[in-house]
């Protein structure tokens, strides 16, 4: 992708009004469409039971989803965001205290450090991976820096094994947020198990989505799941004993029944995710438009992306994101403006030209349609069309 001036496109006119959408960005609908005897089998299992809040299909749950993951240990609890958090307050860190992790990302990342009263410190991200940069890492460690957070962006692991190095070396705590890569390795290891802590979200969105919010911590350490599992019901192991402050963030029984048939469906959904990321690469490779869009980057063989988001780096994106949606092609940007710049993380201090790594990102990315059910006529109407906003007819 150059930085250069770059001419007008040569293409017909618009027209007026946009055309219908020719996908959807996401389509679960046709996802469930494949799978809803299971899922209404599981649902109506949990409603003749009347047993919604944890109990059997949660402990079910949790142990299925350890096994696909060669984890230790699986807690479930309310939502990558309270996976964080709780991941966070078994770890003993609080107010004062400092997390190291990246600008680019969602909010509930460096929202979930602030939220316990900690301050989170952000370190630039790679230019190619969108994820925290391990070089950057030892200059914003202090006497204060308790945990490093990387996270593993859009499905695509960060690289571990300096951040998990640097961080024995100087006693910090790793706590993975895999809110969007569930599944994904990193030499051979699942995303979620390298740290202390693994977290992972199950909004609707992500590669393995429930039926509304859910969440889940994974440890190989059985003293901190017990930890997490008094924390997420109000510090209480004994009903009406409470040895700590704790919370509410329990996984309900119906999510866990309908992440129970998701969670066979995984790897079969992975390979039609990275099937579609595949033929993009093809697809981009014919159109020849390398010169304006910078397809994601896989560092090795020894990383394994999930794609749950196929994100490129284009020029002109919001003049490209505007020609596609009036195409009928959508798109979405994550994430328009880093953290550090955002109203909400003010008082840190930062300001822009900080990280300007996530900065430019923040600038240039645009996520597509890759989903398995997309279809390959939608995928060669979307390259066709970001071809031709580039290069014309």
């Amino acid at each position: 992708m150059t930085s250069s001036p770059i001419a007008k496109p040569k293409t017909s006119a618009l027209p007026q009004e946009p055309l219908p959408p020719i996908c959807d960005f996401l389509d679960l609908k046709a996802q469930f469409a494949n799978i809803r005897e299971e899922v209404m089998d599981a649902v109506t299992r949990v409603m003749e039971s009347q047993l919604f809040i944890l109990g059997k299909e949660v402990v079910a749950f949790e142990e299925e989803v350890a096994a696909a993951l060669s984890a230790k240990h699986a807690v479930g609890c309310a939502s990558g965001t309270d996976a964080l958090i709780l991941a966070l307050l078994a770890a003993g860190i609080g107010r004062g205290d400092e997390v190291i992790t990246t600008p680019f990302s969602f909010v509930a990342t460096a929202g979930a450090i602030a939220w316990i009263g900690a301050k989170p410190v952000f370190v630039d991200i790679e230019p190619g991976t969108f994820n925290i940069d391990p070089r950057l890492i030892e200059k914003a460690i202090t006497p204060r820096t308790k945990a490093i957070m990387p996270v593993h962006l859009f499905g695509l692991s960060a690289d571990m094994d300096p951040i998990v190095e640097l961080a024995a070396a100087r006693g910090l705590v790793v706590v993975e947020d895999a809110a969007q890569a569930i599944g994904a390795k990193y030499k051979k290891r699942f995303v979620g198990t390298i740290g202390e802590f693994g977290c992972f979200s199950f909004f609707p969105s992500k590669n393995l989505g429930g039926a509304g919010d859910g969440g889940l911590i994974t440890t190989r350490d059985a003293e901190l799941a017990e930890k997490i599992r008094i924390l997420r019901m109000h510090g209480s192991k004994q009903k009406y004993h409470h040895d700590v402050l704790g919370t509410n963030s329990r996984l309900d029984a119906l999510q866990a029944a309908v992440l129970r048939v998701k969670l066979r469906h995984l790897a079969k959904w992975t390979a039609g995710r990275q099937g579609r990321a595949a033929r993009y690469w093809e697809l981009f490779a014919l159109a020849r438009v390398f010169e304006f869009v910078t397809l994601p980057s896989v560092p090795s063989a020894e990383y394994e992306h999930v794609f749950n988001q196929f994100t490129i780096r284009v020029s002109r994106r919001d003049e490209l994101r505007e020609y596609l949606r009036m195409k009928g092609i959508p798109s979405d940007v994550y994430y328009p403006i880093p953290l550090h710049l955002q109203p909400a993380f003010k008082g840190l201090g930062y300001r822009a030209g900080e990280f300007p790594q996530s900065e430019a990102a923040s600038a240039e990315v645009i996520s597509l349609p890759v989903y398995p059910e997309l279809g390959d006529e939608k995928q060669d109407l979307i390259v066709g069309a970001i071809k031709e906003f580039y290069l014309g007819r």
